[in-house]
């Protein structure tokens, strides 16, 4: 799955330890971007046997790099069999087996086949996601159900490249140590408790957030080194008894608010920008999208922000309860940082630049793909970043290439007529019912919500089904506005819902410090918890900006 390629925890050949020197699992988020070694970015206060190691050598170099020789990469075994054979019988069941409505056209009937081969595929997984989906790619334009053109038109969608963007963004990020030195300010600051900790990174990824558009990054290049380093310093070991000391509340913690610091802004993750272009092409506008976003998601994300480490403090309480010694160590890591460098400073003044064009492009007629394209030319100028940076961004480019297929699919069935046919099917049921608008607004939000344990992808789940669940609502009844922001924050909140659910799913499970079922306990308590906040104080807030 997607998601679960950003992000995958493995051991990469160490040298052997010194004598005592407590040897530390190392965490590799393949974003991929700088590898980042625990001890090189760890609050812990080194001995005088183990120096602290410069910080030029905290960005390693990039697997991708390393010689055929020194590291041989496995043979490619293809396919998987029984998941290749369901997604491939899954079209071909709808195409040959299922009757097609008259009013479905035949092209339109073949492309949803594909496209739901295609899904069934991204779920399964017999190939990796964008090799999948560029086989689903072909098989449309094999099969003539679309020219070439209408099949590849999504590829100069600007959103899509927006995206792109935005990993180059988070990978300045990792590479200056900017967001590594936020989060630690955040710690010297509230750090004198557990809880006050857990505060203090929760805020700290909230306001990280809308400069740094990818939550695996968040995940992987910033916070997870800190919580594993502050955990192994109060004797809280990864796979180990004494993990529920510190370690797995900090990480459960994060895990769960990191949806909502996703939802707060419209920038702050991947699949908001999806959602809102998905909206527009089926006439369903925001203006001034980014205020809109904010004011729209501020009240009930903070709300949710401020009450999750509370709740998980009762339901999944840690064993250590004060940290006093997280704010000295902060401290000294922080002054074995030195001032903030020059490339820090860049970053600072290009994410500024970038994120009030974001807020102000409408007024002043730059758009929002652009203001990213210009603040990754100040990066690339003024050498922040390198062009071989950004080439080995593989995530990007991966992301661009499926996610242009499944935008260009959905795409496609809106103009072919498939979604509004599916939508009309569902509003009749849901009138059958004698249903209310806003009962079939919860009906559909918590169909959309639940589905996602199918999924591994949040954005794979929006290129899949908010289309046609936004058609869905708006067919029955449901305020345009309101429909489109609903699932669009409805996407964010659902991805700590299993260990498998987004890519930071994937990288805080992997760190060693949460069991399965407890995961899926919490995240499921959770989520319960968000639904009443933001259904209850949301649902107020939106009747008061005017969006029902």
């Amino acid at each position: 799955m997607e998601s679960l390629r950003l992000a995958v925890a493995y051991r990469p050949p160490l040298p052997v330890p010194a004598p005592g020197h407590l040897r530390r699992r190392l965490l590799v988020h393949h974003l991929p971007g700088p590898l980042l070694s625990l001890p090189n970015n760890s609050l812990s206060l080194s001995s005088p046997q183990h120096p602290p190691i410069p910080r030029r050598r905290l960005l390693l170099p990039l697997l991708a790099s390393q010689t055929p020789d020194s590291n041989p990469e496995p043979e490619s075994s293809g396919a998987k069999l029984v998941p290749l054979v369901i997604s491939i019988a899954v079209g071909l069941a709808v195409r040959f087996l299922a009757p097609r409505p008259a009013e479905v056209s035949l092209q339109a009937w073949q492309l949803l086949s594909i496209f739901l081969s295609t899904i069934a595929g991204l779920v399964l997984g017999p190939l990796p996601v964008g090799a999948w989906a560029f086989l689903g790619l072909t098989a449309a334009v094999a099969t003539h159900t679309l020219p070439f053109t209408a099949a590849f038109s999504a590829f100069t969608n600007e959103v899509i490249w927006l995206i792109v963007i935005s990993f180059f963004f988070a990978r300045g990020f990792v590479k200056t140590g900017l967001g590594d030195r936020i989060a630690t300010y955040f710690v010297k600051w509230l750090g004198g408790s557990t809880l006050g900790l857990s505060y203090g990174l929760t805020i700290s990824e909230a306001c990280i957030a809308p400069a740094m558009p990818s939550t695996t990054a968040r995940a992987g290049g910033v916070f997870l080194p800190i919580i594993k380093s502050l955990s192994l310093s109060a004797d809280s070991k990864p796979n180990h008894p004494s993990s529920r000391k510190l370690g797995s509340y900090l990480v459960m913690t994060q895990f769960q608010a990191a949806g909502n610091s996703s939802a707060l802004f419209l920038t702050a993750a991947a699949q908001n920008l999806l959602c809102l272009k998905l909206a527009e092409e089926l006439g369903v506008i925001i203006t001034n999208p980014w205020v809109s976003w904010f004011k729209a998601a501020s009240l009930p994300a903070i709300v949710s922000l401020l009450a999750t480490p509370y709740l998980l403090y009762k339901i999944f309480p840690p064993e250590t309860k004060d940290t006093p010694d997280a704010p000295a160590l902060a401290a000294e890591k922080l002054k074995r940082m030195g001032p903030v460098t020059k490339n820090e400073w860049v970053m600072i003044g290009t994410m500024i630049l970038a994120v009030s064009l974001w807020v102000f492009g409408d007024a002043i007629g730059v758009p929002s793909v652009v203001a990213a394209m210009l603040g990754l030319s100040i990066l690339l100028l003024l050498g922040v970043l390198d062009w071989d940076d950004c080439l080995n961004e593989k995530s990007a480019w991966d992301t661009l290439a499926w996610f242009a297929v499944l935008v260009g699919m959905a795409a496609q069935l809106t103009n072919l007529g498939i979604v509004s046919w599916m939508s009309s099917c569902v509003a009749k049921l849901l009138q059958s019912f004698s249903l209310s608008w806003p009962a079939a607004f919860c009906v559909l939000e918590a169909s959309y919500f639940l589905i996602h344990y199918l999924f591994a992808s949040q954005t794979g789940h929006v290129g899949a089904l908010y289309s046609a669940f936004l058609a869905m609502h708006v067919a029955a009844g449901v305020p345009r506005a309101l429909s489109a922001l609903a699932l669009a924050f409805n996407t964010n909140l659902f991805g700590a819902l299993t260990h498998y659910s987004s890519g930071q799913a994937a990288v805080y499970f992997g760190a060693g410090y949460l069991e399965l079922p407890d995961v899926f306990r919490v995240g499921f308590a959770t989520a319960l918890v968000n639904t009443l906040i933001w259904g209850g104080v949301g649902s107020i807030w939106w009747k008061f900006l005017g969006l029902y």
